[in-house]
């Protein structure tokens, strides 16, 4: 937020706007429900009737699923308590894990851990690299090898509490990097369970952090989704993630468009290499924002859940219930914490946390009040898994499956956040082969029925719609134009900011401890990284990065190490799947910085496309 905003409206003022409109623009009735005959009062109902409002709305966990996946809700199982982490080097990474492992003992939630790492990592570069000064273990954990792997989860039943890496240029490498750490634990793939965030597309779209081009970048999210499918049976292999699309200042209607229609082409990514949807849909997963707009952020999860499952069952034909499911992290926007007031951050989050609560989301990170200054300190996290557990245990929320349902206002506004969605899908769709983007003007299809939207017409050929908008730069004007407009609603005193354009302190302080990261630790972990190198067998590594650029080609290799069961298969998966020499190579004491360049040996280095 602006630390030097133009309009400080007085507390002796407030303010309150009397046209109803949302963080995202959509305008809101003053009221809904049934018809009034009050003289001059508006009459507000939902569109037609009860009856139309009843077919979107079976039971909780009946198709599809607006009111959520499961008939019992929370009440016989609480959602995961997934605390982001990540910090300085692996061990002290591990030591923050333990501690938010021990902090949830005693409670009925299960406990997962959601792994940060820092940028020279997102970026698959070494420790090493020249272009890393200063950046290592600053905003996450510095991984370059599979000793690091080691350190991180050294002591963890990673077989017992499920793990999410959110890493996604160089995902494919880092998921290898744990698969080996497991198997020189001795312990089973088949008992692994995490999720990988893996979600390349949104890179493209909001975060930028791609190593590769658009197309090949899909390639190597279809590699993991195919070898998880084939090896690593309880692993979700991609998070489609519109929470940073909605951080770069999406709309809510945006980051669900965005999202859905990014998942949808990881599906018929697939399908063209000849998978059969019902063997990986299931293990697909979505991560969404809960931003300040309570009800907005309780309707998106709805839509969304609604949309998926009829794009999947409709469009392309799948015929597992599971495969209809979409199961989502949530996690509370950090876009709107504040520097100023930064204590006021506790009760944003707590808010936000009960949206997606209520939205039915079935992991949540809560964010920490100190993140607009620094790296989260463990008191920080301690207030934030606490906000989760207050949620859980004191509030009531769980008791009731889908306590919203039915509500004249949240069912009205699930309907248009879903229709506000199908029109950009529509829109993205148009941008493929199925007709002329630019002949038709981006026109947004207008379907007398949500049933009937194009969106979930069944499809028998794919088009490239996602990839033609990031080539076109559609999704970044988007976003582009968003961000403005939210940010001088704010400057301008409509869109107020308590602590920031409203009731803010002058000459405040922070009262607040800020973590920070020593030199000291890119120092110890270079050493680290040079003492591997010099250990390791040259020529193994040597033959395991021509292994790689082999499998990035579809060419025959062989691989140096044992791997169990259809990773170690021949013919066991496409040609071209660079997975098994992944591992192959992580096995073989590649870092990971060596293995991404290998396949930018093949597919290239992306800088950007034409219009950005």
């Amino acid at each position: 937020m602006s630390t030097t905003p133009r309009a400080v409206v007085s507390p002796s003022v407030p303010q309150v706007d009397p046209h109803a409109v949302t963080i995202s623009g959509l305008v809101l009735d003053p009221s809904y429900g049934l018809p009034t005959d009050a003289p001059g009062t508006p009459v507000y109902a939902l569109p037609d009737s009860l009856r139309e409002l009843g077919r979107d709305l079976p039971p909780p966990g009946h198709y599809p699923f607006t009111r959520g996946l499961f008939k019992d809700g929370y009440r016989t199982r609480l959602w995961t308590m997934r605390q982001f982490a990540g910090f300085g080097s692996a061990d002290d990474t591990n030591q923050r894990f333990k501690y938010l492992l021990s902090a949830a003992k005693g409670t009925k939630a299960n406990t997962g851990l959601s792994t940060a790492f820092d940028l020279p990592t997102l970026m698959g570069r070494d420790s090493d690299d020249p272009l890393c000064v200063g950046e290592v273990g600053k905003c996450g954990v510095a991984i370059s090898t599979i000793e690091d792997m080691h350190r991180l989860y050294d002591g963890i039943p990673i077989d017992q509490v499920t793990v999410s890496q959110t890493i996604n240029g160089p995902a494919a490498v880092i998921w290898a990097m744990y698969l080996a750490h497991a198997l020189e634990r001795g312990i089973s793939w088949d008992t692994l369970g995490g999720t990988l965030q893996n979600d390349i597309l949104k890179e493209f779209h909001s975060q930028n952090e791609f190593i590769y081009p658009p197309e090949p970048s899909v390639k190597l999210v279809v590699d993991t989704i195919e070898f998880q499918s084939r090896c690593v049976p309880k692993w979700n292999s991609v998070s489609i993630s519109g929470y940073h699309i909605r951080e770069a200042g999406s709309t809510g209607p945006q980051e669900l468009a965005f999202t859905l229609r990014d998942g949808m082409e990881y599906v018929e990514a697939c399908l063209e290499r000849g998978m059969d949807i019902d063997s990986f849909a299931p293990r697909l997963s979505f991560f969404f924002n809960a931003h300040n707009e309570f009800f907005e952020e309780i309707c998106k999860l709805r839509a969304a859940r609604r949309i998926w499952a009829r794009v999947m069952k409709e469009r392309y034909g799948a015929a597992s219930e599971r495969s209809w499911f979409m199961k989502t992290h949530v996690q509370t926007a950090g876009c709107s914490l504040t520097e100023q007031q930064p204590l006021n951050n506790i009760v944003r989050v707590a808010y936000q946390a009960m949206a997606a609560v209520l939205g039915g989301c079935q992991s949540l990170h809560t964010d920490s009040m100190d993140e607009t200054l620094g790296l989260p300190t463990e008191q920080a996290v301690t207030v934030a898994l606490r906000t989760q557990q207050i949620l859980a245990h004191e509030t009531g929320v769980t008791r009731v499956t889908d306590p919203l349902g039915g509500s004249w206002f949240i069912e009205t506004l699930t309907d248009t956040m879903e229709r506000e969605a199908l029109k950009l899908i529509d829109e993205i769709d148009r941008m493929g082969t199925y007709t002329d983007w630019r002949a038709s003007g981006g026109r947004a299809a207008n379907a007398a029925a949500l049933h009937e939207h194009p969106a979930y017409e069944k499809r028998r050929t794919f088009g490239r719609g996602v990839v033609a908008g990031i080539n076109r730069g559609y999704f970044r004007r988007a976003i582009a134009e968003a961000s403005y407009r939210f940010s001088e609603e704010c400057e301008a005193g409509d869109r107020l900011i308590v602590g920031v354009n409203a009731y803010a302190d002058a000459g405040e302080s922070r009262p607040i401890e800020i973590l920070t990261i020593p030199h000291e630790v890119e120092v110890q972990q270079n050493a680290r990284l040079a003492a591997f190198k010099k250990a390791r067998d040259a020529g193994k590594v040597a033959r395991a990065l021509e292994n790689i650029r082999a499998a990035a080609q579809g060419k025959a290799y062989a691989l140096l190490n044992p791997l169990p069961g259809a990773a170690g298969q021949k013919g066991s998966m496409h040609a071209t799947n660079v997975m098994p020499a992944l591992v192959d190579g992580a096995l073989s004491k590649c870092t990971l910085g060596e293995m991404v360049q290998a396949m930018a040996d093949v597919y290239g280095r992306y800088s950007g496309g034409p219009e950005w």
